[in-house]
């Protein structure tokens, strides 16, 4: 099921696949069983997912969207919150609890809400997730170039950067991994002005209370990666899994080791 849901001043995309835990009637029902919900990252939207959807969603009813802006969702218009839109999107499909797998800019989200309502979350599988509140990941000098390239119109410029940075692991061509990039650029200058980000949330991951495991890429750029280890560090009882073959695109470079990864994590979360 694909719709529009309402959030604060705005709407998103999203999709149910119903099954166990889903709403009762046509493609769904009901239960108790536990939803899982996925976030895509900032360098995709919710296509990033397509690869491992089927898998996902043999025996377990699957949510996810798009963020403002991103992929079939309308661009903000007013201020918002990832969290507050997260809280929106689980309010409306009578999601009390559920387990969240979470990419880059989405695992931002996703530990947003558990520090902020940890009751709502059951388990994280985090891929090289992003965080608020370190100050040192900033990507300083990532983000001036982007601006650089945007101010002259450089769209090729910005894709290439971005592939440099965040899909080393790919070999020759990568048109998929093209794609995604050049379709959510735009986003970025759509949302900035009306994105609140969400309180700092690395000195606190120590408070994070649910089951946990991150997935790093070990051909992403050095400062996401040093980032996710010590994050890993952090938050307590987390299990690390190094992907040998992946960049920031993980669900593109390991399809089925990142299945497994959000299924065995999923599985002993319920």
């Amino acid at each position: 099921m694909e719709l529009m849901v309402p959030v604060k001043d705005g709407e998103v995309w999203a999709q149910d696949s119903g099954g166990p835990g889903g709403p009762a009637g046509p493609g769904g029902s009901g239960g108790d069983a536990l939803p899982l919900v996925l976030l895509h990252p900032g360098v995709a939207d919710s296509r990033v997912w397509d690869g491992i959807l089927p898998r996902l969603t043999e025996g377990r009813r699957v949510i996810r969207y798009d963020a403002r802006g991103y992929g079939r969702s309308p661009a903000p218009t007013a201020s918002f919150s990832l969290v507050e839109d997260l809280i929106a999107v689980l309010d409306h499909f009578d999601v009390a609890r559920a387990f969240i797998a979470a990419s880059s800019m989405g695992g931002t989200t996703a530990i947003g809400l558990a520090l902020r309502d940890p009751a709502r979350v059951a388990g994280l599988a985090l891929l090289v997730p992003g965080i608020t509140g370190n100050p040192d990941f900033l990507m300083e000098e990532f983000t001036a170039e982007v601006g650089r390239l945007a101010q002259v119109g450089d769209m090729d410029g910005i894709v290439a950067l971005v592939k440099r940075t965040s899909a080393a692991a790919a070999s020759g061509d990568d048109p998929e991994t093209d794609a995604l990039i050049r379709a959510v650029v735009p986003a970025w200058f759509a949302v900035h002005p009306h994105h609140v980000p969400d309180p700092p949330a690395f000195d606190r991951l120590g408070e994070l209370t649910v089951p946990c495991v991150l997935a790093l890429g070990e051909h992403d750029d050095p400062e996401v990666v040093r980032c996710n280890e010590e994050m890993a560090a952090r938050i307590p009882g987390c299990r690390l899994v190094r992907l040998r073959d992946s960049d920031h695109f993980p669900t593109l470079r390991e399809p089925e080791a990142v299945a497994d990864i959000i299924v065995g994590a999923y599985t002993a979360a319920k």
